[in-house]
């Protein structure tokens, strides 16, 4: 609850509990005031405006009797949730969905977005439990400045689960933990300097191609083939690092083989101060033969900076990821990077370890494995019925699959015309650069994710009937 801020004008035409009524109401409207938040009791908020708690009565009377607010006794006044409320005065919704040119909003009843992930199965009773028993036992010491790289305990036990899972071969010291991803490239440009010629894959991951065009880098396309990043075109970008995603590439889902991997480290030992910067964001999640090790793990001579995330595995709001970097790496770390502080609590990282090393991950992370491939098998099903006119790829591994139209339908028609059925799906032109933007695209992305199965049934129902 916070006090109300509202500018009265006694010499207006409007009595002063208008002027409070109306300003409330268009707080409610706009969001700013939200569903189930406080208002200030009326006493509360006559002393404060230095009005009589009369006038405040009626202004909130009359917010009553619109239902714009709720009073509950000996609680107080709180804001009403009110379903497809809309601005009058601009026309602006606020609800999901897309607006047409002429006016009419259309529902969306089905987004296929590939990066919602399925939160209704996860742990919240576990969560809750380790976070109570962190804070009875930690004490004042859970609030003081931590280490900068992470707390020791988290990154040895991150250290143990990326060799089990993933083949990493690195030591505590080895890893700098962050919140998220773009605090991890933003570290990483002070560490590999400012003027870095970077290659990226293209299509990319659009947002680490933002990051990087913030830095001083200049950043370079490279074309990819059936196997990855082409290493000829690695080769004539002259570049001195390379931002690659081998376990499986956004948004393609290529996976790349072991043969291009050991060509990419090749090129990495040529020369000194090359380095492969190794995305390996959701590899937890693979449908079709066993887990592939990461390029890191086959790296001999240092080349490889690892940075993974729970941002998948776990929650998009608990905001850990991890980067491991080679030894020489680590050294200018610590020489240049050693004033920045900790960027994730004490008290979620003592939380994040324990419930890893408690064994509560694993069993979470199997869980999923399993409902994840329930629903990649049942949309895989239902596109059957699609493969005359589309060709799908990347449903090896990931949370989402691409649909390439066979008829030469565009990008911008299928997305328009699922839209027109109440269908959400995203296009791949959406993560290409430069040139290749030009290019009419014929690929849609399908993400599975944070669908129940009714949804993706619904949804397939809709797109046969928007597309065959």
């Amino acid at each position: 609850m916070y006090d109300l801020t509202v500018e009265l004008r006694p010499g207006r035409e409007k009595c002063l509990y208008e002027q409070i009524y109306e300003y409330i109401r268009q707080e409610i409207r706009e969001g700013k005031l939200r569903p189930g938040e406080r208002l200030p009791s009326t006493r509360s908020l006559a002393e404060y405006l230095q009005i009589s708690r009369s006038t405040a009565s009626l202004a909130y009377d009359q917010l009553l009797a619109e239902g714009y607010i709720a009073s509950q006794p000996y609680r107080g006044y709180y804001v009403c949730r009110m379903e497809e409320l809309y601005r009058l005065d601009t026309g602006e919704e606020s609800v999901a969905g897309e607006v047409e040119p002429g006016g009419a909003r259309v529902p969306c009843v089905v987004d296929f977005s590939p990066t919602a992930t399925d939160m209704s199965r996860f742990p919240f009773s576990v969560w809750r439990k380790i976070n109570k028993n962190i804070l009875s036992q930690g004490g004042g010491s859970l609030f003081v400045q931590g280490d900068a790289q992470g707390e020791y305990s988290l990154r040895e036990t991150i250290s143990r689960y990326l060799h089990s899972s993933r083949g990493v071969n690195c030591t505590p010291q080895q890893i700098i933990v962050g919140a998220g991803n773009d605090y991890l490239l933003l570290l990483l440009e002070k560490i590999l300097g400012r003027h870095v010629r970077i290659a990226m894959e293209n299509p990319t991951y659009k947002r680490a191609y933002q990051i990087f065009g913030s830095f001083a880098y200049e950043i370079t396309t490279v074309d990819m083939d059936e196997s990855g990043m082409t290493v000829s075109g690695l080769r004539q970008s002259d570049a001195t690092a390379a931002y690659v995603m081998p376990s499986h590439q956004y948004p393609t889902g290529v996976l790349m083989p072991i043969g291009r991997r050991l060509e990419l480290l090749k090129w990495a030992n040529e020369a000194p101060g090359r380095y492969l910067i190794e995305d390996d964001y959701d590899s937890e999640f693979r449908y079709k033969g066993k887990p592939i090790p990461s390029l890191q793990a086959s790296d001999t001579q240092g080349r490889v900076i690892y940075i993974g995330t729970f941002s998948k595995s776990i929650a998009p709001a608990i905001r850990v990821s991890y980067m491991v970097l080679p030894q020489d790496l680590l050294e200018r770390y610590r020489q240049q990077c050693y004033f920045y502080s900790a960027t994730v609590s004490r008290i979620d990282q003592k939380v994040l370890e324990e419930f890893i090393g408690e064994g509560y991950f694993e069993r979470y992370l199997n869980k999923m494995r399993k409902c994840y491939k329930e629903k990649h098998d049942l949309l895989l099903e239902g596109l059957a019925d699609f493969e005359a006119d589309f060709r799908v790829t990347g449903e090896n591994a990931g949370l989402h699959l691409l649909l390439t139209g066979r008829r030469g339908q565009t990008e911008d028609e299928l997305i328009a015309t699922a839209l027109a059925q109440g269908v959400r799906v995203y296009g791949l032109s959406d993560s290409l650069v430069g040139k290749a933007e030009e290019q009419p695209g014929r690929t849609v992305l399908l993400g599975y994710g944070g669908l129940g199965l009714e949804d993706i049934k619904n949804g397939l129902a809709l797109l046969r009937q928007a597309w065959l």
